[in-house]
């Protein structure tokens, strides 16, 4: 905050010095002018001169020197006009260099600004209104529409309608359904529904999400340290260049033109705006990139290795078939499964009960539930005696669940009523929807080689991924084996390296750009990760990577097109065509059209991914 206050009042000292000299020589008042024109550069020279000292301490040498070179040359060959100039549109670059960071940043600002501060608790038969420290696991909590989810829980009425775009970048809200998991940061859009709190608030999506988003803040990219070591050659051609043009022609006047063209360079001004504009722009596509360094990574992957569980496919069975038996629809088959599951915990019992009610089937409560851990669930519903699990506990070596069709990887859930068979639900994680078109898009970006690496069996690798033309399939992948293959892919070209678990953390580690599959994952992943994409869908990654390659593609244009006419102009400025005063107004000129290319990266349109693949 200071330093941008410090800015600009630099740049209104400047200018007030500037237009009060413009003013005096107007008057023909000349000397008086320059002295006006003088003390409106000094503040600029000394906060200029503190600068590169500061710099110089860190080791850095950058091209702030050719502006305090280009102001004391004016200065001490009485161009004051000149110098004028310079520390105006120089003081004028930095503080617009400042605003256009603010103004890239101000979608992560928006972000954390709608962190709730507390939340309404139901305490003995009453609401209270309390701190979000004091929420606790387990509390019962009411979101009124309007309200952001304060903490991570499961929705505990009978469905709630959510908005998540300022996490996932998704414009449609979404319906849960009663036990299903809601996100801290999602936005009520329905009716008030009741929010069983399971994470603290310090533990919650949120708040990981709000300290990834702070470290993103704070990270120099790889092109902008490129930028600082260009810079002594830079320094040294303008030098150069002014000490040949006074030198041949006598001329110290066109030494001082030569150096206020290249004052300041686009190199400094044009990288760090572009890529923070490119981090900022990723975020609204529910794209977490840690900073400026793994942005300008991410536009450079060739390779791409993807986790399985998690990653290319949901991470939960889900039915993929329904065997109903006579006197059995499949609509019945799945209510009793699924009315008798609602009081297991098991992974399969659950995504049985969610298949229900995604169908709209109202579910019966069950009794006398009796449960044998990892095999199934007997209880009575509706006064018939259902029994829900594997085949060997449902009806072993009966014919009914024999011969049944499965895929590698699949699990079969018998249910039978009042001891007879009455049905079977096929299971199996499969492959999130749009993957192969998604893969396809990631391709026609760039990305040349994508691999699979799981710790799965063979057999299941392949039929989870036949038909994605997948360049090869390591399965029975430790993390040793993940991060040698990562290693082993390194020396062919950047890879990216996309995982859930805790498995992955290493690899994600040893890759050229890590990213971590939603910020409720494990927090080994997320914290290993370069890049998190804030919900659990992989086709966030495609408007992730082609932001990344649109805001690389802009800071090369920008420093390109700006270093070239800055040379054109030193050159003009030595052959005499560009006195000292038009010289700076053109370099500024110039700095101001890079700065505000630039920002173009925060106009980057990826479009829909699946549509776009």
């Amino acid at each position: 905050m200071f330093h941008d206050r410090l800015k600009t009042a630099l740049l209104a000292l400047a200018t007030l010095g500037l237009l009060g000299g413009l003013a005096l020589w107007v008057l023909d008042q000349g000397a008086a002018a320059r002295i006006v024109w003088a003390a409106g550069v000094v503040p600029v020279f000394v906060a200029l001169v503190v600068e590169i000292v500061r710099s110089l301490a860190r080791g850095e040498v950058g091209l702030d020197i050719v502006a305090a070179l280009s102001m004391s040359a004016a200065l001490v060959f009485d161009e004051t006009l000149a110098a004028a100039v310079v520390a105006v549109m120089y003081s004028g670059g930095t503080f617009l260099e400042s605003f256009a960071e603010g103004r890239a940043r101000r979608e992560m600002r928006d972000l954390l600004s709608r962190v709730p501060r507390t939340a309404l608790r139901h305490e003995d038969g009453a609401l209270h209104d309390v701190p979000l420290s004091e929420i606790v696991p387990g509390d019962l909590l009411l979101i009124r529409q309007g309200d952001v989810a304060p903490v991570d829980g499961q929705v505990a009425s009978a469905q709630a309608l959510l908005d998540q775009s300022a996490l996932t970048g998704e414009a449609m809200p979404v319906r849960l359904f009663k036990g299903q998991e809601v996100m801290s940061g999602a936005t009520n859009a329905g009716a008030a529904f009741d929010l069983r709190a399971t994470r603290r608030a310090a533990d919650s999506t949120y708040a990981g999400i709000a300290r990834l988003v702070e470290a993103a803040q704070h990270s120099k990219a790889p092109m902008a340290r490129m930028a600082d070591r260009f810079s002594l050659v830079f320094l040294a051609v303008t030098v150069g260049l002014a000490t040949a043009a006074w030198w041949f022609t006598g001329d110290p006047i066109r030494a001082v033109a030569v150096l206020v063209v290249a004052t300041p360079c686009p190199l400094i001004l044009a990288v760090p705006v572009a890529l923070v504009a490119g981090v900022s722009r990723a975020a609204r596509f529910g794209v977490l990139i840690k900073g400026a360094r793994p942005l300008e990574a991410l536009a450079g992957v060739r390779t791409l290795i993807l986790d399985k569980t998690g990653t290319l496919t949901d991470g939960r069975p889900q039915i993929v078939s329904i065997r109903a038996m006579a006197g059995f629809s499949e609509a019945q088959v799945l209510s009793y499964a699924a009315s008798l599951d609602q009081a297991s915990k098991h992974p399969v019992a659950q995504a049985v009960v969610a298949a229900a009610q995604a169908r709209g089937l109202t579910l019966s409560i069950p009794s006398d539930v009796v449960e044998t851990a990892g095999e199934g669930v007997v209880g009575r519903i509706d006064g018939r005696l259902v029994r829900v699990g594997g085949t060997g506990f449902v009806a072993a070596g009966a014919p009914w669940v024999e011969g049944l069709p499965t895929d590698a990887g699949a699990v079969v859930v018998a249910l039978a009523v009042d001891g007879a068979p009455a049905g079977l639900l096929v299971m199996a994680d499969t492959l999130r929807t749009g993957t192969a078109a998604l893969l396809a898009g990631l391709r026609r970006n760039g990305i040349a080689r994508i691999l699979l690496a799981t710790g799965d069996r063979q057999e299941v690798a392949l039929s989870v991924t036949q038909g994605l033309g997948l360049d090869a399939v390591h399965a029975d992948m430790t993390p040793e084996r993940k991060v040698r293959l990562v290693q082993a892919e390194r020396a062919k070209g950047p890879v990216m390296m996309v995982g859930d678990g805790v498995n992955d953390a290493p690899a994600l580690a040893a890759a050229d750009v890590g990213v971590a599959m939603g910020a409720r994952g494990a927090a080994a992943s997320a914290e290993a990760a370069d890049v998190v994409l804030l919900v659990d869908h992989l086709d966030r990654l495609l408007p992730g990577l082609i932001v990344a390659r649109g805001a690389r593609r802009i800071a090369l244009q920008s420093v390109g097109v700006g270093i070239g006419l800055s040379v054109a102009g030193m050159i003009a400025a030595a052959f005499g065509y560009l006195t000292p005063v038009q010289g700076a107004l053109l370099q500024e000129v110039i700095d101001v059209a890079v700065i505000l290319n630039a920002l173009r990266a925060l106009a980057i349109e990826p479009g829909d991914p699946l549509s776009a693949a």
